[in-house]
Order: structure tokens, then sequence, then C-alpha cells
């Protein structure tokens, strides 16, 4: 396994300052933003550190040459999207933006692309997946055909009055999972994986390594801390008793979590994706969240 970083918490450095300071401290790898250029459209969203709507060869060369200088990988092409939404000014530029990714992602000697599937927070699970089945299969064809994998994170995007009551993202659960890949059964679609997401869920987040090893094509590494207090008085029918914090901070059980990876026979990237912000704002709060995140973790590497 390699560790590494979702860049998109170093949003104020351009690439080759993200990938020189992975390199400086030691990470291996690093998942790059690739949004659209443009304002954000949500936190930790709109992060464009390789922009794959004018990657030409000579970009790419400039890439290449920057990794190969600072010894760092790129784990994958990330764009995080809602797909699925109802709002087609979104959900139409949205498709067509990861269709470009998917694209650039061989041109870089990747073949994984990560990302979500998608939902309308307001329409019930089983319309969302109806609207699945109607445009996700084209996707994977187009991957497959590029020899590019999608690993979908499990994130259901409930956290905003915005996203209540349902979320955002349609691949929250194992049995929706589970539902996915039987209706999709390519070797090109599989999950970014990150426990935080059922620790808040009240879910196992052990099982699901062992359950869908064939499946696990990309690990997130963040935390979930979860406010029994707050949880007492509001029910989990509300908002804000969780809260994402860095690997060790939080409830997710990483000795068993990295045990379960190697009986998986894991041996890809782990990537750190910070969410905290109990270290502030500024870079360079954003870059100790980093390194603390790492030092809680280097010991399984």
């Amino acid at each position: 396994m390699q560790l590494g970083f979702v860049t998109a918490i170093l949003h104020d450095l351009p690439f080759d300052e993200v990938v020189a300071f992975a390199s400086g401290e030691g990470f291996a790898c690093i998942e790059p933003m690739c949004w659209p250029v443009g304002k954000a459209e949500r936190k930790f969203a709109g992060v464009t550190h390789i922009d794959v709507a004018v990657l030409d060869d000579r970009e790419v060369a400039a890439i290449q040459s920057t990794l190969e200088r600072e010894k760092v990988f790129l784990t994958s092409l990330g764009y995080y999207p809602n797909l699925l939404s109802a709002d087609t000014s979104h959900a139409g530029p949205a498709l067509a933006h990861l269709k470009q990714v998917i694209a650039a992602a061989p041109r870089l000697g990747l073949d994984t692309v990560t990302t979500f599937i998608g939902a309308d927070h307001r329409a019930h699970p089983d319309d969302n997946f109806a609207a699945f089945l109607a445009l996700w299969p084209e996707l994977i064809r187009l991957a497959e055909s590029l020899g590019v994998r999608i690993a979908i994170e499990n994130c259901p995007m409930l956290f905003t009055r915005d996203e209540w009551p349902s979320g955002k993202n349609l691949a929250y659960s194992p049995a929706v999972w589970r539902k996915m890949f039987e209706a999709i059964p390519s070797t090109h679609f599989g999950l970014n994986y990150d426990p935080s997401h059922l620790i808040w869920q009240f879910m196992d987040h052990i099982a699901p390594i062992v359950n869908f090893r064939d499946k696990l094509f990309h690990i997130h590494a963040k935390d979930t801390a979860i406010d029994r207090a707050e949880l007492d008085e509001v029910g989990i029918l509300a908002l804000g008793w969780q809260t994402p914090v860095i690997p060790g901070r939080g409830e997710v059980d990483w000795d068993r979590f990295f045990a379960a990876l190697k009986t998986a026979g894991y041996d890809g990237p782990v990537v750190i994706e910070v969410e905290d912000d109990s270290f502030g704002k500024s870079l360079e709060g954003r870059k100790r969240a980093l390194l603390e995140s790492k030092k809680a973790l280097d010991r399984y590497f």
C-alpha cells in the first residue's frame, strides 16, 4: 500500500507545489482534483489541479516531468459532481466534464477515476436507482473502452439543508453497492472506499472491506467524530452531530481497518482526505492537518 492525500485541501497551491510538498513530507502519491475551472459549488469542491479541458501533449509532459522529478505518483483523477441532480443545468455539464476526465486518465498513464454516482436528494432511493440505470451503463462502457476503472466514493452527501432528506449520492451502503454491481457487472466499476461514512450511519466499517474485496479500487482515509450528547438531543434525523476529523481523532478502528485491507489483499493507494476544520483555514493549518494525519497512519506503512 502507498500513503497519499486528496489535493483539495491545498486548493490555493498550484500543481507543482502540491507535488513538491507531497515529496518533501514523504507522501508517495496524490489524488489530484480535476473540477472544471471556476467557482466552487460547495466546500471542498471546485478545485482544479489538473485541467482536463486543456490537457494537451505539452501539459501531459510537464505533469509527468514534475512527478518524475519529485518521485510522486498520481492515484487517480478525482471529480465528484452530482450526475443525477434534478437540476439539468448542473447535471448536463457535469456529465460532459466527467467524460473528459475519463478520457484524460490514460493520457496520464492512469487507470482509475474517482467520483460519485449522484442522486436527487428529494427523490426516493428507488427512483434514484432508476436514474442510475438510465445513465451509468453508458459511462462504464466508455470507461471500459479506454481501460479506465471508475471508483465510486460511498459518501451519502447528507450534511447540509440543501442535501436533506436523502443526500446527493446514491452509493452510500453495501445493499446499494450490491444492486449497482449486479446491474453493471463490470471489472471497471468499483469503490473508492471511505470508512468514515459508515461510522456515522452506525454500520460496520470493517466487514465491507472483505465482502467487497474485488471492488476496492481506491481508499480514502478519513475519520468521523460523533457528538453523543447532541445526538441524544436531536436524534439521527437531524444534522450536525457528526463531524469529519483527521484519522485517529474519531471512531474508525484503524488497526482493524488496515488488518482487513491486508486480509483482502489490497495493495493500492490509501489517500488521506482532510475535511477537519479544527486546524483552521490557513494554508499552514491545512498542511499541519495532512502531517498529523500522516503521523497517525505511518505505522501501517
